[in-house]
């Protein structure tokens, strides 16, 4: 598993008397793009915030790049990571403050600063937009400085947890395909959840099914529509094609 970016095994989560996962094992691998998909309730977003090191499971163990995630590196393994939600969360200030906040936090210098949030708020078309209250952007405007802010802190690892689900189509389809090149270009290792099957042919090297909170298969697009390993899996692949 030297290929993987991050490695979970014998992952378990429980809420109250439920168990919510049950990972035998997950890897994404370096400088790949996975989609988890899966019904309501089958733990996709849970999964997510694990991984992310939001939530500790209640057994297992999770790997960043070989190296066993604990306790006292945990803040170390964070900041190499970034988490998108579904609501932008933007905080009450500029466009480039936004961007700016964690390269501030970090002590980052200002002269790298401005390069670094002038460089990726170009790359999502909205520099001009550096100096505007984030209260009057449109979400699609909100949904690139969102983006932006993560990818700003230059993380190993992004995860998205359904970031385009709010967007009008249009929008959607031209962020979509916007991110797919710059996540190409990057090669960052990424995992988004989604429930539209037309994101993920734009932007998915590999797709995981889950079902109550276990893996049943994970492997390319095209495996998926030839191989399913059972009718649940048969079922989300059609509804990707």
């Amino acid at each position: 598993m030297n290929d993987c970016a991050m490695l979970a095994s014998n992952i378990k989560f429980k809420r109250g008397n439920k168990q919510i996962l049950n990972i035998e094992q997950f890897c994404l691998e370096k400088g790949e793009t996975m989609a988890l998909i899966g019904i309501n309730g089958s733990g996709k977003s849970t999964l997510v915030q694990v991984l992310a090191l939001l939530l500790k499971p209640d057994d297992g163990s999770i790997f960043f790049h070989g190296e066993e995630i604990t306790p006292q590196k945990m803040l170390r393994f964070r900041r190499r990571m970034a988490l998108v939600f579904q609501e932008s969360l933007l905080l009450d200030t500029t466009v480039y403050n936004n961007v700016a906040s964690g390269l501030r936090l970090r002590g980052f210098k200002k002269s790298e600063i401005d390069a670094r949030v002038m460089d990726w708020l170009k790359k999502f078309g909205v520099e001009s937009l550096a100096s505007s209250s984030t209260r009057f952007l449109s979400g699609g405007e909100a949904h690139r400085v969102s983006l932006a802010r993560a990818l700003v802190m230059d993380p190993e690892v992004l995860f998205l947890d359904e970031p385009f689900a709010a967007l009008d189509f249009p929008t959607k389809k031209a962020l979509i395909s916007e991110f797919s090149d710059i996540l190409k270009a990057t090669k960052i290792s990424t995992v988004f959840v989604t429930h539209d099957p037309h994101e993920i042919p734009v932007m998915a090297n590999k797709v995981t099914v889950l079902e109550a909170g276990k893996v049943i298969q994970s492997s390319t697009t095209q495996d998926l529509f030839a191989h399913p390993v059972n009718d649940y899996v048969a079922f989300m692949a059609n509804a990707i094609k």
